[in-house]
């Protein structure tokens, strides 16, 4: 009974600790958004304040990288919600040869590292000559967004039953009605999810970005724009308050995701 007590105790601290390493610098960062100190990371801070969020609301070099990080994101959203659902209905029940290696080619992009698809896209964009812009950014986020979006359709499409299409047919539905009324209502919630979590891992996206984006500051998202301030700092809290932007700008699609997917159990003709 003690050695149990001991070893639940020995797991609930390691628990605790794994926690408090994953998320005490973000605490840091929110921390270091209200200090006094504009230059040093003095701890504990010297003083708290709110200035730096009406300075970062003020700073117009901001502003141009934010709106196109929400750009690049709802753009290679959108183009991953179509192609990711379409090879998703295309891959769900179709049963040929070379099936699992097309799967594994579809979702290869997302296991591979960042590093290596954006030197590939680089590479072939150069081959291509196609100029670095933000739709280079789009197409460059696009190829692991698709992958987001593609794994929710394919589990959600397998989870319904292929009566309920059958029986849609039989009643005089065509593809377009037999989409719309039947398949669009049991997808929705995996899709809105899917596109949540690829608008999130978009936006902060920092590594395909930098071998996509162009050199002038029109393709600058607000990632990179934040790793330049790190680089060479000005006022450090501002930096610091525009990561809590980021932050809540993935963090909130991503809890959004996980509370529409977790019903996926109640999709029509599902297996309970």
């Amino acid at each position: 009974m003690r050695s149990d007590i001991r070893a639940s105790f020995g797991l609930k601290v390691a628990a605790i600790g794994g926690l408090l390493f994953l998320h005490l610098p973000i605490l840091l960062i929110f921390l270091y958004a209200f200090t006094t100190e504009e230059r040093s990371y003095q701890f504990p801070p010297p003083g708290l304040t709110t200035k730096w969020f009406a300075v970062a609301w003020a700073r117009e070099d901001i502003w141009g990288p934010l709106w196109l990080s929400m750009k690049v994101a709802a753009i290679a959203t959108g183009l991953a919600i179509i192609l990711g659902t379409l090879a998703a209905a295309a891959m769900a029940r179709a049963t040929f040869f070379g099936r699992n290696q097309i799967t594994l080619l579809i979702i290869l992009p997302i296991a591979l590292p960042g590093i290596v698809t954006g030197m590939s896209l680089r590479s072939a964009f150069a081959l291509a000559d196609i100029p670095f812009s933000m739709w280079t950014i789009i197409l460059g986020h696009a190829t692991f967004c698709i992958v987001i979006v593609y794994n929710n359709a394919v589990a959600r499409f397998r989870r319904l039953s292929g009566s309920i299409v059958e029986a849609s047919a039989d009643l005089g539905a065509n593809g377009f009605q037999t989409f719309r009324h039947v398949l669009l209502p049991n997808l929705g919630s995996a899709l809105l999810a899917g596109g949540m979590l690829a608008f999130a891992l978009s936006f902060d996206e920092v590594i395909v970005t930098t071998f996509t984006a162009g050199t002038g500051l029109e393709a600058k998202t607000l990632p990179i724009w934040m790793l330049d301030e790190l680089i060479r700092p000005r006022q450090r809290p501002v930096t610091n308050v525009v990561a809590i932007v980021v932050f809540a700008a993935t963090v909130l699609p991503i809890l959004a995701a996980f509370y529409l997917t977790r019903g996926g159990s109640e999709t029509a003709g599902s297996d309970k």
